[in-house]
């Protein structure tokens, strides 16, 4: 089938799919006085996602389960905000690249390298989990729709788009900083608790390429919510708002925070190990040389973690910036 006909097809399903929930909402805004959503942001909603999931599936990026929990991720931050969309597309497609870059290289020293970097489930719950959150919320709030960042007159609405921002510039920067340091770094990593070499791979060891593209990592999500606010609200809006550039700044340090945050986590809590051949494992076991950490968190709860802790902090980091 050619790909105009899946797209048509996939647009005829999502068509009645939409229809059919803005109906159900403009019922009840009349009984119970929720607010009206347009129907194209709702026909958006259900055929960005299936395109997102469908486009992983044919990358080896994306499970059938991961699909599945991506559906709904992506509904979610669509609904709420194209701002959102914006975001978790960045992340997925650059996250995505980040992990099959030089990937036979790091099959020696991974031991749960999987090529392509297929994310399941579980991996697609830990890593937007904590944005779909504070998307939902921000539709209980705010409703849907785009809003500039003003910390002071409309706090409540910043403070949940800033979270959203937080939450994916975490797990953007940390994966780029795991994907891309591991191999362009020339050097042993440094355990961040305690400063000392530890061998490539190991949970909490920085570089300083690492940190550097964290920050890159983070800064290119802050760039892509920048431009979706520039294109989304109206000039006068704009114009009546605190300037809005800043907040590309404020996704590179979520992205530098959230791979610290998770770097002191990972060195900790999520045990290190290094196994016969050299490669870095995560469980104790016989014949296992331990690294570093102890064995109670793994690596989806570590990212889960740190991309909660990065949603609840960088809205204050924001205040000092914006």
């Amino acid at each position: 089938m050619s790909e105009s006909r899946k797209f048509m097809w996939l647009l005829l399903i999502s068509l009645p799919v939409s229809l059919i929930m803005w109906l159900v909402n403009a019922f009840l805004s009349t009984t119970s006085g929720v607010d009206v959503i347009e129907p194209s942001r709702w026909l958006t909603a259900i055929i960005m996602p299936i395109a997102v999931a469908r486009w992983g599936l044919s990358r080896r990026s994306l499970s059938i389960s991961g699909a599945a929990t991506g559906l709904v991720v992506g509904f979610l931050l669509t609904l709420s905000s194209y701002v959102f969309l914006v975001n978790l597309l960045v992340f997925f497609v650059s996250s995505s690249k980040a992990t099959k870059f030089k990937s036979e290289a790091k099959k020696k020293f991974e031991e749960n390298f999987k090529e392509g970097g297929e994310r399941n489930w579980v991996q697609v719950l830990c890593n937007g989990g904590v944005a779909s959150l504070m998307a939902w919320f921000y539709i209980m709030d705010c409703g849907c729709g785009e809003n500039p960042i003003d910390m002071v007159y409309n706090y409540r609405c910043s403070w949940l788009s800033i979270a959203v921002l937080g939450a994916l510039a975490c797990c953007n920067g940390d994966t780029w900083s795991s994907e891309f340091g591991t191999v362009l770094s020339t050097g042993d990593p440094i355990l961040i608790t305690s400063l000392q070499p530890v061998p490539r791979g190991t949970n909490g060891g920085v570089t300083a390429i690492g940190l550097l593209v964290s920050l890159i990592g983070g800064f290119v999500i802050g760039l892509g919510h920048y431009l979706t606010l520039l294109m989304f609200v109206s000039t006068p809006v704009l114009i009546s708002s605190p300037p809005q550039w800043p907040i590309v700044f404020v996704g590179a340090l979520g992205g530098l925070l959230g791979s610290l945050i998770d770097s002191v986590i990972g060195a900790t809590m999520q045990y290190s190990g290094m196994d016969s051949e050299g490669r870095i494992v995560e469980r104790p076991g016989d014949g296992i040389v331990p690294i570093c950490g102890s064995n109670i968190l793994d690596n989806h709860a570590v990212n889960l973690i740190s991309s909660l802790l990065t949603a609840i902090i960088l809205p204050r980091v924001a205040l000092m910036v914006m």
